[in-house]
């Protein structure tokens, strides 16, 4: 019979070997370590039951795949991201009453040109920062959403470990250890036991504190998406109600501003045949200049303004330029507030987008841009950079639909890949003032055909007497920077 320490020996080595037992439930476990727990410590009598570990068997011998490409991943989500939020655009609306305010508010306007291109104005600037903030939001989205599956496909991969702990503790449940009382072989396996869960807890629990933190992530992920997409669609709402009140501005403008339908069709088939004839954008803008009227009477205005500028005394040129700063010049002119050298690093890029292409970049077909490419959404509404007359407004060869401003001291703005133009040539708009819109999808042309995306680009490009300059120097220092592929 044992004697009275030898009892108090099993004691002590049953209430240890039972208290790791108890720990381990609380935790998951390394394969390997349980898997020797497993074998060296239950007695199996009876034939096992299906248990976890018999799954976890398969999981265990699959082979996590290499992690794709960071940049590539985040492509492919904001893809999928930019899809999910073009399907949301269409089920978005404007209610009667909301549509009945707008139109009332345009009804209320003064009907005045000044007025109304003001109102034009003000529109265009919200309606680019809705679309700014539609941007961040997107890219925000497609950040959470590669997180989330980062956190999902670490889960992933370590199912096959908890798997196999849950089974190695069903086993231990229906195989407890051996009753220590009985003999001295089963008092060394439990100690044995004993001795392999102390080696395993410690791993058990940073495994388990690294499965609650990505738990705690994920929650919170998902978390900052829900409330991500809920602002996301106030914004894509007001988005669309502002664009409804721009269409009401454009068409109260060109009543404004309309000249006779005839007169108005007679220069359109005129210059429609003079871009078919001109073989440069060079060739283009003479041409417009001393063929069609419209463009002839306006540039010699802006140019006899730009003349009578010249004569001003330094103290009426001082308060003129005070004047332009101030954010309030004359909604009258026809010649541009401010001389176009002196608006470096001043311009706001017309469209809300990402630069896909710098001035000097290799353009794909071993050539070097002439000029920049932006990356938009769809429908994005495009306005002038700076003041200037409207040289062209149509079509153009591989160019696609192009509009040429004439800003004056020799310089002209070329933007192209628009679907659609709401203004016209002869025509003097002001800076921030709408010109287009991008379409639903990239329009193929020269300047775009090698880049690796499908969503409408923006082709930007700066002339001095003809000759294309790099526009990075005038652009404000937060719109410019390195220009980066999007796919």
């Amino acid at each position: 019979m044992p004697t009275r320490a030898f009892k108090q020996k099993y004691v002590i080595l049953s209430a240890l070997a039972a208290g790791l037992s108890v720990s381990v439930t609380a935790i998951a476990s390394r394969p390997f370590a349980v898997s020797a727990f497993a074998q060296d410590a239950s007695t199996d009598t009876g034939p096992p039951a299906s248990t976890a570990a018999e799954t976890a068997a398969a999981t265990t011998t699959t082979v996590a795949q290499p992690s794709a490409d960071p940049a590539a991943e985040l492509a492919k989500k904001r893809d999928e991201t930019r899809a999910q939020l073009e399907a949301l655009s269409k089920t978005i609306g404007l209610s009667s009453d909301k549509v009945a305010e707008l139109q009332k508010s345009i009804a209320d306007l003064d009907k005045s040109t000044s007025s109304v291109r003001q109102a034009l104005i003000d529109s265009a600037t919200r309606r680019k920062s809705l679309e700014k903030q539609i941007l961040e939001s997107e890219k925000k989205l497609a950040d959470l959403g590669v997180k989330e599956d980062a956190v999902r496909g670490s889960l992933h991969e370590r199912r096959g470990l908890l798997a196999e702990v849950l089974g190695a503790l069903q086993r231990m449940g229906r195989n407890p250890p051996p009753a220590l009382l009985v003999t001295p072989d089963d008092a060394l396996a439990s100690v044995r036991s004993a001795i392999l869960l102390g080696a395993v807890v410690p791993g058990i629990r940073r495994e388990t504190d690294k499965l609650a933190a990505d738990l705690a992530n994920l929650s919170s992920f998902q978390a900052a998406s829900a409330a991500e997409k809920s602002s996301l669609t106030a914004t894509m709402t007001n988005s669309i109600e502002e664009e409804r009140r721009m269409d009401l501005l454009l068409a109260e403008n060109e009543k404004l501003s309309r000249s006779s339908a005839a007169e108005l069709d007679a220069e359109r088939k005129r210059s429609e045949d003079l871009a078919s004839k001109a073989t440069s954008l060079e060739g283009l803008v003479a041409s417009m200049e001393t063929e069609i009227a419209s463009v002839r009477e306006a540039a010699a205005a802006a140019r006899q303004a730009e003349e009578n500028r010249k004569l001003l005394t330094d103290e009426q040129r001082a308060q003129a330029k005070a004047l332009a700063e101030s954010g309030v010049p004359d909604k009258n002119r026809i010649a541009p507030a401010y001389p176009f050298g002196e608006l470096k690093a001043k311009l706001e890029l017309p469209v809300a987008g990402d630069i896909l292409r710098q001035f000097g970049d290799a353009d794909g077909t071993g050539h070097e841009a002439m000029g920049m490419t932006l990356a938009t959404n769809p429908e994005t509404v495009v306005t002038a950079p700076a003041d200037g007359l409207v040289v062209y407004a149509g079509a153009f060869r591989s160019y696609g639909q192009m509009i040429i401003l004439d800003t004056g001291d020799g310089y002209h703005l070329v933007l192209s890949g628009m679907e659609t133009i709401s203004t016209r040539q002869g025509k003097f708009v002001f800076s921030g003032e709408p010109l287009a819109a991008m379409g639903a999808k990239r329009v193929a042309s020269a300047t775009a055909l090698a880049l690796e995306t499908n969503r409408p680009t923006l082709y930007i490009e700066f002339r001095k007497d003809g000759k294309p300059v790099d526009s990075r120097p005038w652009w404000t220092a937060k719109d410019t920077g390195k220009a980066r592929n999007d796919s």
